[in-house]
């Protein structure tokens, strides 16, 4: 995931930043999406543990917020750093901060937009570059994934988000099995203590089993 500046992070109020972050939690789970970070990071925490006390009912279920009101949020929350933005249009923090409020509200070619943007400021940026490909994959633009995410591992060959991203978008959107198990192996490698290792072998497993499983032959 990337970092934003503190800088940037104070430009939240703690109600803004809540409101948000529920949103896009609530999305999140009817959805199936999932905020940056590794593509099948799974969203755990309950609804009920980010709201207010009360009761809730047994019945009830959360409603997730439309894509319009989605970024109606974003706007709100990108305002102060827009204007800052114009007199500094180059801010490499601002114009990451905004394109990951656009990319957690699902405004994936904003995102990409903004995160383009600062790279242009600063090329080598890892950590945006890996964004930005994610952003491109939940677009079903899995070509322009692969191609981000190959070119932030010229910076940052060893970077575990970027590899493990690359290689789920390898075998789910391109079926390339062989590809994806070279991307995960490397991971690993270069990333012994990786948290979510366990993870990686538990898809590595699977890929190779899917590959293993052809179509049965009707007899005659």
């Amino acid at each position: 995931m990337t970092n934003t500046s503190q800088t940037s992070k104070k430009q939240w109020t703690s109600g803004q930043g809540n409101m948000l972050a529920v949103a896009c939690l609530l999305v999140g789970i009817a959805g199936g999406w999932f905020l940056r970070g590794p593509l099948s990071s799974v969203v755990t925490a309950s609804v009920g543990a980010t709201a207010a006390p009360g009761k809730i009912e047994a019945n009830s279920t959360p409603q997730a917020p439309s894509p319009a009101r989605l970024k109606e949020m974003a706007d709100a929350q990108a305002a102060p750093m827009l204007d800052k933005l114009k007199s500094d249009p180059n801010n490499l923090d601002l114009l990451t901060s905004i394109g990951n409020f656009y990319y957690d509200a699902q405004q994936y070619p904003i995102a990409i937009d903004y995160y383009a943007r600062a790279l242009k400021a600063k090329p080598s940026d890892a950590s945006v570059r890996t964004d930005m490909a994610t952003a491109y994959w939940y677009m079903g633009n899995a070509d322009a994934a692969i191609a981000e995410f190959n070119k932030a591992l010229v910076f940052a060959p060893n970077n575990p988000n970027t590899l493990f991203n690359l290689g789920l978008v390898r075998w789910k959107g391109k079926k390339d099995v062989a590809g994806a198990i070279d991307d995960w192996q490397k991971l690993l490698a270069a990333n012994p203590d990786y948290e979510g290792k366990d993870k990686v072998k538990q898809m590595m497993t699977e890929a190779k089993t899917q590959t293993a499983v052809k179509p049965g032959i009707k007899g005659q």
